[in-house]
């Protein structure tokens, strides 16, 4: 039997846009902190979510004909402080600057009030098919620019 539950969402404020996730063992290493690169992985959760509240299905995009999603170019990170087993983060993702094929966001993670990790990161819309960057749709950038 299985039983309905939900997701963990985020929510905008603003052009904010907040992410809630916990530590888990999992997720420190011997120390008992976060492993740097996890952090990582929570801003990878918080801007998949931010593109779902835009209402917008990646995996249909994934899917479609013209296979095509945000990848990676860079990131620059700095860490802070660190985040301990059982911490509730909240994620922020803040679109700093979007053009053509290009989105660079600004994210940071906090425990509380404490700022814990501050990272830019720049993102290339890609086809997945031709291995190349295109524009980002129009229904897309659209909504991102409401956000303003």
């Amino acid at each position: 039997m299985g039983y309905e539950v939900l997701a963990p969402q985020g929510q905008f404020f603003g052009k904010v846009f907040a992410f809630p996730a916990r530590v888990y063992y999992e997720d420190t290493d011997a120390g008992g902190v976060v492993f740097y690169a996890n952090y990582l992985r929570f801003a990878e959760r918080a801007r998949t979510e931010f593109i779902r509240a835009l209402g917008v299905n990646q995996h249909e995009a994934l899917q479609a004909e013209e296979m095509c999603g945000f990848m990676v170019r860079g990131i620059n990170i700095e860490y802070k402080a660190p985040a301990i087993l059982d911490d509730l983060l909240s994620i922020t993702c803040e679109v700093m600057n979007l053009s053509g094929a290009r989105l660079e966001m600004k994210q940071e993670i906090y425990c509380h009030d404490k700022l814990l990790v501050s990272m830019t990161v720049q993102l290339a819309y890609v086809s997945l098919n031709k291995k190349r960057p295109i524009r980002i749709p129009e229904a897309l950038v659209k909504k991102i620019e409401s956000l303003a």
